[in-house]
């Protein structure tokens, strides 16, 4: 008799990056896409020059699986630490550290010169002023399923004159 997966092994092994430039980055940036971000969740640690979030990431990398005596397709979402060295300064837009129950919507991360940015849905956005990119992720906990698949609409772009 075999072993039947559980839900979690089919959620895939947990993800552990590092990124130090633009190119580690870039893969960093794929894997965060579409992570839920709590404000409460988001920490300066200025003494350390450290920021700390812990987003509730949606797994790409495992895509669409099906459990046993489920119907519908099933996605998979895992808890992540995010943890950025180097940290000198922090800047906000669209949303506020007094917000603590508001969730942000992650779309992207970039690098810029001397700075990581944070793109949020909704036009929020999170840059760190860094002295060199110094960025760790990791999953922790078991994964859990989802029946949400992310979904981003495109606005139609106006007519040319």
């Amino acid at each position: 008799m075999s072993a039947r997966p559980t839900p979690a092994a089919e959620g895939g092994p947990p993800l552990k990056l590092r990124a130090t430039d633009a190119g580690d980055l870039e893969v960093v940036s794929a894997g965060l896409q579409d992570a839920i971000v709590p404000v409460v969740d988001m920490t300066w640690e200025r003494e350390a020059r450290r920021f700390v979030l812990v987003v509730n990431r949606f797994k790409w990398e495992v895509g669409e699986t099906r459990l046993p005596d489920e119907s519908e397709p099933v996605f998979w979402r895992s808890n992540c630490g995010i943890e950025i060295g180097n940290v000198t300064g922090v800047q906000v837009r669209g949303f506020a550290r007094q917000q603590s129950a508001r969730l942000l919507d992650l779309l992207a991360v970039a690098a810029e010169p001397d700075a990581l940015s944070f793109t949020f849905a909704d036009g929020a956005a999170l840059r760190l002023r860094i002295d060199a990119l110094d960025l760790r992720l990791q999953d922790w906990g078991e994964p859990w399923p989802t029946q949400r698949r992310p979904e981003h609409r495109f606005e139609d772009a106006p007519e040319s004159p």
